[in-house]
């Protein structure tokens, strides 16, 4: 099972939006998908509750702790044995041995990133945070940063946040615009990619770097790397199929 952890400790940053489109991209390819959804507000369930019936199913686990920081195999949020790809919807301010569990269960953690001058100072301290507290740096789980919620690519604030992107010695994917696009899908419990293909194409385009991450290709506009290994996402089984559906 993939289990793609979408993660940042502060608040705002867009993560239930990235995870329910992730999650939303993987059923309409009719992957066997859940979301784990850790956030005590329970986002990501409401948006599973407004899913229409006719839509492929994604399976909802309650993950978030009754108080306290508990460990992910004593929670109660059950996810089918017979699930492919396992989305989590991580709570603001994950710390301590939740974040640990998270780590350690994730095969891949995707960090989003508003831009302001908070939300990178926050994150810089978050991935410290990720790496020595986590155990990040002894995990076998990927990492990327992606640019979240940005309205003004030509603002001074991306720019910032678009320079501290490229300083980490993480994969910058792509920027995801602030988009009422995904407003409305998550009004319908629905992704961008179940929606119009006319009208949400701009937001496709965003989101598929971050798929093609997710199948074994690095799509780094500023170069690849030579320590990147890269599997041909054409050449990938799964992918096949997802182009065949």
């Amino acid at each position: 099972m993939q289990t793609i952890l979408v993660i940042n400790s502060k608040g705002g940053s867009g993560k239930t939006t990235l995870a329910t489109n992730l999650a939303s991209f993987y059923a309409s390819k009719k992957v066997r998908t859940a979301i784990a959804d850790y956030d005590p507000q329970g986002s990501s369930l409401h948006w599973l509750k407004a899913r229409p019936a006719s839509m492929n199913n994604i399976h909802g686990a309650n993950a978030a702790p009754a108080k306290g920081n508990v460990a992910l195999h004593s929670r109660q949020g059950f996810v089918p044995l017979e699930t492919e790809v396992l989305i989590i919807d991580a709570p603001a301010g994950a710390s301590g041995l939740l974040l640990k569990e998270l780590v350690r269960k994730a095969s891949h953690i995707i960090i989003p990133v508003a831009p302001s001058a908070i939300d990178i100072r926050a994150t810089a301290d978050f991935i410290k945070d990720l790496f020595l507290v986590g155990g990040a740096h002894t995990s076998k789980a990927k990492i990327a940063v992606v640019a979240n919620r940005v309205r003004m690519r030509s603002s001074n604030n991306y720019a910032a946040l678009e320079r501290f992107l490229t300083s980490l010695k993480l994969p910058f994917l792509t920027s995801i615009s602030d988009s009422d696009n995904y407003l409305q899908a998550v009004e319908q419990g629905l992704g961008v990619f179940e929606m119009d293909d006319s009208a949400t194409a701009s937001e496709r385009q965003e989101l598929m770097p971050i798929v093609k991450w997710l199948e074994g290709q690095f799509p780094n506009r500023f170069g690849i790397r030579a320590e990147d290994k890269i599997a041909s996402l054409e050449s990938s089984k799964k992918w096949a199929a997802y182009r065949a559906s």
